[in-house]
């Protein structure tokens, strides 16, 4: 049976569908670069298998069943042999979920923005609502070439640690999550920060810094139980969004 033709496990189809959706929700945010970025989530109930885009398709193409599985090594599982796979995304998805089981769903972007800052020395600056909810919680990764080195995993593992993202330099954004939810609010909340940042930047004025104690007040708020509740509200709306488009995304 071809790979593209296997039957979907039910218990797995409520993740597919949802890792599904953030490809979708990607491509109408426009926070896409042709094929070459990716997401990633476990597969349930199914030990060593993750779940990631097919390299041959566009955001807006990707659906449930088109999704392959690779394990945590980064190769394809054998029922999914001759599928297209982007190396460099295997390898960090991979390295990712193998080291931190907590994470559920990792996102990767090449976004103008995100690419900016991470190429800005000083990095992401605390100067705007967006950027301060990762106050303490946002890591970062220096460029070493396409992530094609098996030695690299260890590295991008220690950049990131607990934080929420991790800023690749001269690359991109990754954002994590213990949920799609979850992780879809990271990779947004911190593109807006970056989009933020680089506008601000290009006015040429003076910079206004909140205090430390406001910065770590706003880190601390971005994970309470309230946020948590706003994020899943805002998920359930990027869904709606999406689809009023169409649902086989979903298929």
């Amino acid at each position: 049976m071809a790979w593209n033709n296997l039957p979907i496990d039910p218990a797995g189809l409520s993740i597919r569908q949802e890792l599904a959706a953030i490809f979708r929700i990607l491509a109408h945010f426009r926070m896409t670069d042709l094929i070459h970025t990716h997401a990633s989530a476990r597969v349930p109930d199914k030990s060593n298998a993750l779940l990631i885009n097919r390299y041959n398709l566009l955001f807006d193409e990707v659906t449930a069943s088109s999704l392959i599985e690779i394990d945590e090594s980064g190769a394809l599982i054998p029922e999914y042999e001759g599928a297209d796979i982007n190396d460099a995304g295997c390898n960090i998805h991979s390295a990712i979920h193998e080291a931190l089981p907590d994470v559920g769903v990792v996102i990767h972007t090449h976004t103008r923005a995100g690419a900016a800052v991470s190429a800005q020395r000083h990095g992401l600056l605390p100067i705007s609502q967006q950027a301060m909810m990762f106050h303490g919680a946002v890591g970062y990764h220096e460029f070493e070439g396409f992530v094609l080195s098996r030695s690299e995993r260890a590295s991008l593992v220690r950049d990131l640690g607990n934080h929420k993202a991790v800023i690749l330099r001269n690359h991109g954004l990754i954002a994590v999550g213990s949920t799609a939810a979850e992780a879809w609010n990271r990779i947004y909340n911190i593109e807006r920060a970056c989009e933020i940042q680089v506008a601000a930047l290009a006015g040429g004025s003076e910079l206004v810094v909140p205090p430390e104690a406001i910065q770590t007040r706003m880190g601390q708020q971005a994970v309470s139980d309230k946020q948590l509740y706003i994020e899943r509200m805002a998920w359930n709306a990027c869904l709606r969004l999406i689809e009023n488009v169409g649902t086989d995304f979903r298929l």
